[in-house]
């Protein structure tokens, strides 16, 4: 039986802005939630409700009276009227680019890199306009290479692919699992200017033409997804991999979400997609209900940036003021199918808490911790502040660290609580914040001892959330 706050919602309900009705004032801004009215006789008085973006069904909680609540909504553009038409236009009239059926005409072979399952893409309708171009300009079927850019995650199963691009194209194009891990699949480029080692699938780079086929969101290193990120670390080698997500890069101050222009981290992955001859893209931009609301074609470097800045635009929320706490999520299925996922709503919400603030993090982490090398260090972690010393002066950067160092980096300037069923006890009882076995034991420790009247941060959908304190808050 679930517990009296769990409650699985129905598919149709999980869209959150269909979830929560009252507009409440709070923390000198417009918040969401339900009165849900007076507690039941024994237990804490109940001030609102809301629903989590948890695992595929969603988490409805109890929040208790006494505390100023903020519902920080995950905003979009509306939805385009002909998602597919406007595809087709913009790869007709692309951005600062020929058109693409213009750009393949003559050549003999095209390589197009798309997500892996863990992002929610929609290649389904983005893929086929792009097929039918290259095909229609002279490039044969048999000529066409989809890559599924995994960076270190795992590569995607038959079944995964056939979600990933439909099952007509799983059927009649080649599709390939990229693999950072194997050496030989990888040319080398050189090094950048700042001296990282560049190596690429072999694959991609072989292609007369190379494309990418992503979607545009807030990243926790990158500022944005999309563009650049489907060459490196989509399809980069393990080295190249491990140098970008070094202390080097995920220290600096600007390689956070929602910077871009004065993000090193972001300039150091142009350099390398321009090294693998990035030469079109085609970035959307999406609702949460994965309806599609931009789209950018274009040049690798000029369509990308406008992306980023249609989409950063909608979403940042300016707070007049930082939260004493706040409680967010990692946007549910898929992104928080693993805690080295779920790291992603930890790493949002530390921008709307005060310095010595408190997180509480839901997410369903369905399928454990995450990858082999990052469940041993969790398991073998010591604490926060040593695993943060160590890393700093070791120049051997070990797969998967990075995750754990921008978790360090959250806990240093916050005191951070989980409620993940899904990771084993081995390594919550690891975890640099106290793991709790129910979402109500969650709540009432992050609330406990707080001064009456303290605002809390509910971020209902973690990563989606783009919001920043203004200056001198």
């Amino acid at each position: 039986m679930l517990p009296a706050t769990m409650k699985v919602l129905r598919p149709e309900w999980q869209s959150w802005r269909f979830m929560i009705a009252l507009r409440l004032d709070a923390l000198g801004g417009r918040g969401n939630g339900r009165i849900r009215g007076a507690a039941r006789k024994g237990k804490a008085a109940c001030f609102m409700w809301v629903d989590l973006a948890f695992g595929k069904s969603g988490l409805r909680l109890e929040l208790p009276e006494g505390f100023r609540y903020r519902v920080l909504e995950a905003r979009t553009a509306p939805s385009l009227a002909d998602a597919t038409a406007a595809i087709e236009a913009a790869l007709d009239a692309p951005i600062a680019s020929a058109p693409l059926a213009e750009l393949a005409r003559g050549k003999r072979s095209a390589a197009i890199s798309v997500c892996d399952i863990t992002r929610p893409a929609p290649n389904r309708t983005t893929l086929p306009p792009v097929l039918r171009r290259l095909e229609q300009a002279g490039i044969p079927r048999e000529g066409i290479t989809i890559l599924i850019a995994t960076g270190l995650h795992r590569p995607a199963s038959a079944e995964e692919i056939r979600q990933i691009v439909g099952e007509d194209v799983a059927r009649a194009y080649r599709i390939v699992n990229h693999d950072a891990r194997d050496p030989n699949q990888h040319r080398r480029l050189g090094r950048t200017q700042s001296g990282t080692p560049v190596a690429i699938d072999e694959r991609f780079l072989a292609a007369d033409l190379h494309v990418t086929l992503g979607f545009i969101e807030p990243h926790l290193m990158l500022g944005f997804s999309g563009g650049r990120k489907l060459i490196v670390p989509g399809l980069a080698s393990q080295e190249t991999i491990k140098t970008i997500h070094s202390p080097r890069f995920m220290r600096e101050p600007k390689a956070v979400e929602g910077s871009l222009d004065d993000n090193p981290l972001h300039r150091e992955l142009l350099e390398i997609a321009a090294m693998a001859r990035h030469d079109f893209i085609l970035d959307v931009a999406l609702a949460r209900d994965r309806t599609i609301t931009g789209v950018f074609a274009g040049n690798s470097v000029v369509a990308h940036k406008q992306g980023a800045a249609f989409v950063g635009n909608i979403m940042l929320q300016q707070l007049d003021q930082l939260a004493d706490a706040a409680i967010t999520t990692a946007a549910g299925y898929p992104l928080d199918l693993t805690f080295y996922q779920a790291i992603k709503g930890l790493t949002a919400a530390s921008h709307v808490v005060k310095p010595g603030g408190r997180i509480l993090l839901a997410a369903a982490c369905e399928e454990g911790s995450g990858g082999p090398e990052f469940s041993r260090m969790l398991e073998e972690s010591c604490s926060d502040a040593e695993f943060m010393r160590q890393i700093a002066t070791n120049p051997d950067v070990v797969v998967d660290q990075w995750q754990l160092e921008k978790f360090g980096l959250v806990t240093a300037r916050a005191k951070v609580s989980l409620y993940v069923p899904g990771l084993a006890p081995r390594y919550r009882k690891r975890l640099w914040g106290a793991a709790y076995e129910t979402p109500q034991a969650a709540i009432q420790a992050l609330l406990e001892g707080l001064p009456q009247g303290a605002s809390v941060a509910v971020m209902p959908d973690g990563p989606y959330i783009l919001a920043r304190a203004a200056a001198g808050a």
